[in-house]
C-alpha cells in the first residue's frame, strides 16, 4: 500500500497517563480505530504502535509514539523518512491548553505555544509545517498549574466535552486526506464549542 499520510496521535505512554488531558491526541486515535479500524501494532524501528488503513485510494499510516511526549519528534520522522511522506500530509492531534474543553480546531503551521511535543516535531522535522488538529483542554488559569494540569483527569464535564469534540473530528476529518482541509475546517470550527 503507497502511503501518502501520517496521522499522529501525541500523549505519553502506559496506563499511568492515559486518562490525563495530555493524552487527548492518542485519544483522537482510539476514536480513529474504532471508525476505520487501524490495526495498530507496535514497531520498534517506529518507536510506536502503528497502523494502516485505506481511505478511497489514499493510504493512510498512524502513529502513536511509545516516546514520552517531550521526544515525540523522533517517532515522527522515523516514520516519515521510511515512507517518505511530506511534512505536509503529516497531521498530528494534541493536546491544546489556549483552547476550552469542546473546542477543536484545524491549522496548518504556526508556532509551539509552549507545548513540548511541538516543539520535539519542530527539532526532529524541521519547521512547522504540518497540519495539527488541536484538541481543547481549557487552562488552569497560572502558568504555574500547567504541568500538573495537563497530567491530571479532567472533571466528568470537562471530558465529556472534550471527547465530544474529538468525535465530531474523527467524523469530519477524512476530506483532509483529499486536499480539501477548508471543508473540515468549516465543519469543526462552526461546531466548535457547542458543547461548552
Amino acid at each position: 500500500m503507497s502511503v501518502r499520510w501520517l496521522i499522529a496521535g501525541l500523549g505519553n505512554p502506559g496506563t499511568k497517563y492515559g486518562k490525563t488531558r495530555h493524552n487527548a491526541g492518542f485519544w483522537f486515535l482510539d476514536g480513529l480505530d474504532a471508525r476505520w479500524a487501524l490495526g495498530e501494532k507496535a514497531d520498534k524501528k517506529f518507536h510506536g504502535e502503528v497502523g494502516r488503513c485505506r481511505r478511497a485510494a489514499v493510504g493512510v499510516v498512524t502513529l502513536r509514539p511509545a516516546t514520552f511526549m517531550n521526544d515525540s519528534g523522533r517517532a515522527v520522522r522515523a516514520v516519515t523518512d521510511y515512507f517518505g511522506i511530506p511534512i505536509d500530509q503529516v497531521l498530528v492531534a494534541y493536546d491544546d491548553l489556549d483552547l476550552p474543553p469542546g473546542t477543536v480546531r484545524l491549522k496548518s503551521g504556526g508556532g509551539h505555544g509552549g507545548h513540548n511535543g511541538l516543539r520535539s516535531l519542530f527539532a526532529h522535522l524541521g519547521g512547522p509545517g504540518f497540519w495539527r488538529l488541536r484538541i481543547g483542554i481549557g487552562h488552569p488559569g497560572v502558568r504555574e498549574a500547567v504541568t500538573p494540569w495537563v497530567l491530571s483527569r479532567p472533571s466528568a464535564e470537562e471530558e465529556g466535552c472534550i471527547r465530544a469534540a474529538i468525535g465530531r473530528s474523527v467524523a469530519e476529518i477524512e476530506p483532509l486526506l483529499h486536499g480539501d482541509a477548508g471543508r473540515v475546517q468549516q465543519a469543526l470550527h462552526t461546531t466548535a464549542g457547542e458543547n461548552n
